[in-house]
């Protein structure tokens, strides 16, 4: 045993000092399987059997145990369960694991909750080396291999290992003085116990231990002034060792008055550099002290320390790391949350532990429990909060939007109900005549009758093959009366591009209009259905058919699923729930101002999702839907503008440039929906021109995967000035975050990446739990978000400006596009063997369209017959929306330095001449310097990135770094660069590197201390 072992043996049972995690997840963990590894991972790693024998740790053989719990007996919100405080249970264990099945996420969740708990005696591991075995336990869960932690070395035994050439550092006086306030106040003389809290904070923060420091500090220590102790783990002084022991030990990090987090960030990393964190260890002396002795010294420091409220520190602060969540999945689990529960000794302070995972900083704070403690707590806990996520930044007054269902009713049957009140109006009208609610209405029941006699129910998936016709919307009526989830498809679709949506959403069923039933769209497995057939027998001569017993549907039971592009190469399913649906009909409708007067076009794609607002809005408020079957153009739209007799549209900024194009001017217009693609303003200033100034052009915006639409900007002519028109204000229920790419919130007026939240949110993509963990998230106060790609900022009016995108993704008509899947269709050709797409504008146009550049390894002489064979194929495969505008063939494409396409050297696709693009380009810059080259050298060895990803610009942190690797950036700078003079030159300017971490302030530094007298005169 080391001397720190022996130590915490002989403290009271009542300083225990356990060392916990929690695993929060979703699905089942059977007990015999997780025990079977547990039982594996600990044969890997002997250091979890150990038992104390005398002065001795001995590996016992025994795997830890695994005791399951009452089900739902583990409080996530307080962190309360009495096995948590239990000392270990088996004689002499030292590791052990709870499992606490059962329960629901929440009263709006099917998911199921399990909490697994590993649990350790502080006496024999540590944070890191409980981790290990943790890791491992759920590679075994995965059918892998664990990894094991083979070490049996003691602490005292592993810092002898280090042959330190100056031996290790004398034992600092007086580290353990009692002269520091709890934050956390004074306790009773006999504290009831542990207690735990925990606030997660979203956003990965570098320099989180100096920011909470400086903070606590401020808000905490006598005059502003504090002291606390940081862990660290020893093993980063022999990378590579894998040990489940207790190595970790803490070094005392002083904060003045007035420091800001930057300077106690300097410092902290000054006292890694120098090991501190070697000095502050247990005596070897304490080996030698009976524990009867131990445990009654440990019971006197801790009756001073309750008698005084004094203390060794201000807090602990430990930062654990950084986690994959995906790395505690197992079979039929998947982890939501990682966090720690600290344990607590005779005179220590509260201890405030950090491990960051799924995008959140878990923060828990530990200490002993008493009067007032968990309120102040709390307070503690909003301080740490605020020093790593400023409650400006967090908090948008537009983000409130709470409002209650006027009805709770499905979509399903508030249909019903408006043909009950109005079954002789008009529902629809267009060139197959009016046609009532009544008649829709019979005509759906037909279709839901015939899904239901085949057993079709919720979650059956039936697609819909048809034009913008009455049969289209007798057929969406008919499967969601049968309670189950339509499947809209574009008819202007390839056959082999509708057969692969069908396939891969496993439809049951496909209702194919009359016009459609030559085509050979219904795979193998889905049966076809001939929509007028169906249709027909609920006609006039039928009226006196019994009505259809809708389906009873619950808000999570499935409406539809509807197909968007996928970076993959392969489309992707999104799947919209009754309740996502409802809430956005009613705030839908009453935003747009929908009513039963309203008369709306239906004139997109029924495969395009903002479809739904053309089909649900009216219908569900006693208004007609006008069925326009012809492709918009500019003669259609002129014959429905001054013939229809509508009195709102729904359309693209593409179809709302081409209206403003005409030479008409419109009448009886009361709101112009504009949705799918960015509005440039003087397209909606031309537009409220052509309407009138009693029309609202109003800008919707919102993907797929949050129902339609989830934003609103009623344009204001003279007030919206810019490029483009504002996405103004979230809807109800629905929130929008700004987030930086570590998941920060950004500043007010700063760009961050759309998350969107609330009640629209999609279920997730059909069959693709990999893209749902890649895209829907865990945010720090436990709700979904979709990360939407799209870039935003708040305006200083208060509303959301888009701004562009962190991807490729491009919208193309208002669809959205990933060229990478144009790229897969195109090589899956055997005439090519590599293939790149694009987006450009073309000359004079603001509107993009896709490029394809193809290697094909055919003569020159045979490539035009293959680009059109190529561009025939990509007609047969993909929509109409996503086939190349043009295909140039090359010899091969061009590559950046770091192995990807150089997208700004493909030849213009407008150039008479295939190469004039590239020719055209600016001669490259001159080849880096020795120092510039040098530094770079060492940061691209340090974060494990490529060199060619480098610039000037680059963010130390961005690229990855965390505070002991940006030390180890300077260790390798000061090596590989400077000298010993410079050296010490350069470390005396850490705190402008800890400022601005960026590669050229540690050049431009270099520069300044380097003595190489060329240096100095260098640019």
């Amino acid at each position: 045993m080391s001397a720190g072992e022996w130590l915490y043996a002989g403290m009271a049972p009542r300083h225990s000092n356990m060392v916990q995690y929690v695993v929060e997840g979703s699905g089942t963990m059977d007990e015999r399987r997780l025990a079977d590894a547990v039982a594996r991972a600990a044969q890997a790693s002997p250091g979890t059997r150990l038992v104390r024998d005398g002065r001795q740790l001995v590996d016992s053989g025994v795997p830890p145990r695994v005791r399951v719990m009452e089900a739902g007996s583990f409080d996530r919100r307080l962190l309360d369960a009495p096995a948590l405080r239990d000392v270990l249970r088996s004689p002499g264990a030292t590791f052990e694991v709870l499992l606490f099945p059962g329960g629901t996420q929440g009263p709006d969740s099917a998911e199921t909750a399990v909490t697994v708990v590993f649990r350790a005696s502080h006496g024999v591991t540590d944070a890191r080396g409980l981790m290990l075995w943790i890791e491992d336990v759920f590679r075994v869960l995965r059918g892998a291999e664990p990894s094991g932690a083979p070490s049996t070395l003691s602490r005292d035994e592993f810092l002898e290992e280090l042959h330190l050439p100056g031996g290790l550092p004398p034992i600092p006086r007086n580290v353990g003085e009692l002269a520091w306030s709890s934050p956390l106040g004074p306790l009773p003389r006999k504290p009831s116990g542990i207690i735990w809290r925990r606030r997660s904070v979203d956003g990965s923060h570098p320099a989180a231990t100096a920011k909470v420091a400086a903070a606590v500090a401020a808000a905490y220590g006598p005059d502003g002034n504090g002291r606390f102790m940081v862990p660290v783990d020893l093993r980063r002084h022999a990378p590579g060792t894998r040990s489940t022991a207790w190595l970790s030990q803490a070094f005392v990090l002083g904060v003045d008055a007035g420091d800001s987090w930057q300077t106690v960030h300097g410092r902290a990393l000054k006292a890694l550099a120098d090991g501190a964190e070697l000095a502050v260890r247990t005596d070897p002396k304490m080996l030698k002290t009976p524990l009867p002795l131990i445990r009654m010294f440990s019971s006197a420091v801790d009756r001073t320390a309750l008698r005084k409220n004094r203390y060794s520190a201000l807090s602990f602060i430990t930062h654990l790391g950084t986690y994959d969540l995906a790395s505690f999945d197992a079979d039929d689990f998947t982890a939501t949350a990682l966090y720690p529960l600290g344990g607590t000794g005779p005179g220590a302070p509260p201890s405030i532990d950090m491990a960051e995972s799924g995008g959140r900083t878990e923060v828990t704070l530990t200490w002993q429990d008493g009067p007032g403690v968990a309120e102040r707590a709390r307070a503690l806990l909003d301080v740490v909060e605020e020093a790593l996520s400023p409650r400006a930044n967090r908090v948008w007054a537009g983000n409130d939007t709470a409002r209650e269902l006027e009805s709770s009713a499905s979509v399903v049957r508030r249909f019903r109900e408006q043909v009950r009140r109005t079954p002789d109006r008009v529902a629809l009208s267009g060139p197959e005549g009016p046609v009532t609610y009544g008649e829709l209405s019979r005509q759906a029941d037909a279709v839901a009758r015939a899904l239901r006699d085949r057993g079709v129910g919720p979650g059956t998936v039936v697609g819909l093959l048809a034009d913008r016709s009455v049969a289209l919307l007798a057929g969406l009526w008919g499967v969601l009366r049968a309670g189950a989830c339509y499947l809209p498809l574009d008819a202007q679709h390839p056959d082999a591009r509708l057969s692969g949506l069908l396939s891969d959403a496993g439809a049951a069923y496909c209702l194919v209009q009359e016009a459609h039933g030559h085509r050979v769209v219904v795979p193998e497995g889905c049966e076809r259905l001939a929509l007028g057939e169906l249709t027909a027998s609920g006609g006039p001569d039928n009226g006196d058919a019994a009505p259809f017993a809708d389906a009873e549907v619950s808000p999570r039971d499935l409406a539809y699923v509807i197909y968007t592009s996928g970076s993959t190469g392969r489309p992707k399913g999104v799947q919209i729930e009754h309740g996502s649906l409802t809430h956005y009909v009613e705030w839908a409708t009453r935003e747009f101002g929908v009513a039963a007067e309203t008369r709306l076009p239906l004139i997109t794609s029924p495969s395009f999702d903002v479809t739904g607002t053309s089909v649900f809005l009216p219908l569900l408020a006693g208004g007609e839907v006008v069925l326009m079957p012809q492709e918009p153009s500019h003669l259609s739209l002129r014959q429905l503008l001054q013939s229809s007799g509508a009195t709102m549209l729904n359309l693209t900024p593409s179809h709302l440039d081409l209206i403003g194009r005409l030479d008409i001017a419109p009448s009886g217009y009361r709101s112009v929906v504009v949705v799918g693609e960015q509005l440039r303003v003087e397209v909606a200033a031309r537009a409220q021109e052509m309407f009138g100034p009693r029309c609202r052009i109003i800008n919707l915006y919102g993907p797929t995967e949050a129902t339609i639409g989830c934003t609103t900007h009623t344009f204001r002519a003279g007030e919206d000035t810019g490029i483009a028109v504002p996405i103004g204000l979230p809807g109800d229920n629905t929130q929008v975050h700004l987030f930086d790419a570590g998941r920060r919130f950004v500043a007010p007026g700063e760009v961050g990446e759309m998350y969107l939240g609330g009640t629209q949110l999609a279920r997730g993509y059909l069959g693709r739990p990999d893209l749902d963990r890649e895209r829907f998230v865990r945010l720090a106060d436990g709700s979904r978000a979709y990360r939407t790609g799209d870039l935003a900022r708040v305006l200083p009016s208060g509303g959301l400006e888009f701004v562009g995108r962190i991807d490729d993704q491009v919208k193309v008509r208002g669809h959205r596009v990933e060229p990478t899947e144009v790229a897969r269709t195109l090589e899956d050709h055997p005439g090519v063997t590599r293939a790149v797409v694009i987006a450009r504008a073309r000359p004079g146009s603001m509107s993009k369209a896709l490029y394809a550049y193809v290697v094909t390894g055919l003569a020159a002489d045979e490539q035009d017959s293959l680009i059109e064979e190529l561009m025939a194929y990509a007609a047969e495969c993909l929509p109409r929306y996503m086939v190349p505008a043009s295909i140039t063939a090359l010899p091969e494409l061009p590559y950046t330095v770091s192995g990807k396409v150089d997208t700004k050297a493909l030849p213009d696709a407008f150039a008479q001449a295939p190469g004039a693009a590239a020719d055209a380009d600016a001669a490259p810059q001159g080849p880096l310097d020795p120092l510039e080259e040098a530094v770079a050298e060492v940061w691209a060895h340090t974060l494990g990135v490529e060199r060619s990803r480098l610039e000037g610009r680059s963010d130390f942190h961005r690229l990855g770094g965390d505070s002991l690797s940006l030390l180890t950036m300077i260790a390798g700078v000061c090596r590989s660069v400077l000298d010993a003079e410079g050296e010490e030159a350069f470390m005396a300017e850490l705190a402008q590197i800890v400022g601005e971490p960026t590669l050229d302030q540690v050049v431009t530094l270099c520069r300044k201390v380097t003595s190489s007298p060329d240096a100095a005169d260098r640019p």
